[in-house]
């Protein structure tokens, strides 16, 4: 019986190996041997999660002239990867990708770094701070004070407590949307809000337009759900969206449902203004595209100029009808990512079609949670809370672009106005080889293929504003380390990380 799940064919596997390739060698570059390399790329797109585990692999034959090498070339690629464990073959059954034993399993979303290994590894692969004390406290406090009546009842609320669903719908009113409790639901994080939609709107094979890039974990939970992602790219810069581009994709691909970050978009930091707003909303009601807006970074705004008052419209603002825009908010960004608190604001008909969908999935959000939530909204508590968080991240992220500014001149960024993540070209390198590289140097970054379709953005990498000061310095400095390592060609062997302490 085949030990694989999956397949990969020679013209998709030479697509991705070809998004690896780096700029022209520098001085004292050390270029391997054609199999080297080969084996080597096909070792990263495993490592990276662009090729599944357990995928069988083209034949020989097959390959080697989808890469103009020869037979022998993947021959001895191929057996190199069955030495260092990353592939597996038997006869008739063809060769499938691997992990050697005790390696993680790869993924393409990002994940929480495990707590110990937080004494030698700076962690810059989730955007996430801590909670903002003593708000979290508080809040937990409120909610324990508001739940004896909850508790003499059976605890599930499909649609969310009625409190916290008519508070939300206030203060989408107060920001000029007129809102009903009965157009929200209340969610596990923003996660849940778009996995439900995608149930709803997106079956198998449907198609979904994504910016270009986008949010990992997002891209992940839609390839999960079966969905044929259509990549839209981004304009230059920090200028929004792209709108003859969307115009085009949403016209010609005709996609069920666009997904799109307007406010400090993840990972590029980009702000939409109401123009772009506007035309997008009008573009996708033309198409017949629902439009899911994710306004989980909306009030994250870090410099002076800006508030509330100054923000750019909400994108269900341009559309007063209700029937193109969904909306998606969570607490998790703004307050704390271990507060699992998420909504969706649309049409009153497409929120009963989210609850009576969601009996077959997680019944409901958890109470406690709800009410510390509401608890926050209430009492004014969540304006402070927030406003602490705009603080700590407008401290770390001006410490790290110093950082990375003064360690690795050649790196190119724009500074955003909000969010929490900065999106940096790597002066050349490969994003895959200096993620798997900083991790033995001792620091764990994300590779901008995760934030793509198909390979994209192998010159990139992420970093988010979790680490300021001394921290940020280090960071930057140990980048800097697997950089020089990368540009060199010095990446086999393993360089023992720093214990470093906060």
């Amino acid at each position: 019986m085949a030990q694989w799940t999956s397949a990969v064919g020679a013209a998709q596997l030479a697509r991705l190996l070809t998004s690896q390739q780096e700029g022209p060698a520098g001085p004292g570059t050390r270029r391997p041997p054609a199999y080297r390399a080969l084996a080597d790329g096909i070792r990263l797109l495993v490592l990276e999660g662009r090729v599944p585990v357990a995928a069988r692999l083209p034949a020989e034959r097959e390959l080697a002239p989808a890469l103009s090498v020869s037979r022998t070339t993947v021959a001895s690629a191929y057996e190199a990867l069955r030495t260092e464990g990353f592939l597996e073959s038997r006869r008739g059954a063809g060769s499938w990708t691997a992990v050697p034993a005790g390696n993680p399993l790869p993924a393409r979303g990002l994940e929480p770094l495990p707590p110990e290994a937080l004494g030698s590894m700076i962690d810059l692969g989730c955007a996430a701070l801590p909670a903002p004390e003593p708000w979290l406290t508080r809040a937990v406090q409120g909610a324990l004070e508001e739940l004896p009546p909850y508790a003499h009842t059976h605890g599930d609320y499909p649609a969310g407590l009625p409190a916290l669903r008519a508070m939300i719908a206030e203060r989408y009113t107060a920001r000029g949307i007129a809102t009903m409790p009965e157009q929200i639901m209340v969610t596990t994080g923003a996660m849940g809000a778009i996995d439900a939609i995608c149930h709803l709107f997106a079956g198998r094979g449907e198609r979904i337009a994504v910016e270009s890039p986008s949010y990992a974990n997002i891209l992940q939970l839609m390839r999960e759900s079966g969905a044929r992602l259509v990549p839209v790219a981004m304009a230059e810069g920090l200028s929004g969206w792209d709108l003859d581009r969307w115009r085009q994709v949403l016209r010609e691909a005709a996609p069920r449902l666009a997904y799109v970050v307007a406010d400090f978009h993840n990972p590029t930091g980009a702000l939409a203004d109401d123009d772009q707003r506007r035309r997008l909303v009008d573009a996708a009601r033309s198409a017949g595209t629902v439009l899911v807006a994710d306004e989980t970074m909306s009030e994250l705004w870090l410099e002076k100029d800006l508030d509330r008052a100054t923000m750019p419209r909400p994108v269900c603002g341009f559309d007063p009808a209700g029937s193109t825009v969904i909306t998606v908010g969570s607490a998790s960004k703004a307050f704390w990512a271990g507060m699992r608190i998420g909504w969706v604001r649309a049409a009153p008909d497409v929120i009963r079609g989210l609850v009576a969908a969601r009996a077959y999935a997680d019944l409901g959000t958890p109470v406690l949670e709800q009410l510390a939530v509401n608890w926050l909204f209430s009492t004014g508590g969540w304006e402070q809370a927030v406003e602490l968080r705009r603080g700590q991240a407008r401290e770390n992220r001006d410490a790290l672009v110093a950082a990375v500014r003064r360690e690795l001149p050649d790196w190119e960024f724009a500074v955003p106005r909000g969010g929490l993540t900065l999106w940096v070209r790597a002066g050349g390198l490969s994003g895959s080889r200096l993620a798997e590289v900083g991790e033995r140097v001792g620091v764990r970054v994300p590779s901008g293929p995760r934030f793509g379709v198909d390979g994209a953005f192998e010159g990139y990498v992420r970093l988010p504003f979790t680490v300021g000061g001394a921290v940020a310095d280090e960071a930057a400095a140990r980048l800097a380390a697997a950089a020089h390592l990368v540009a060199t060609g010095a990446t086999t062997g393993t360089e023992a990380p720093r214990t470093f302490v906060a």
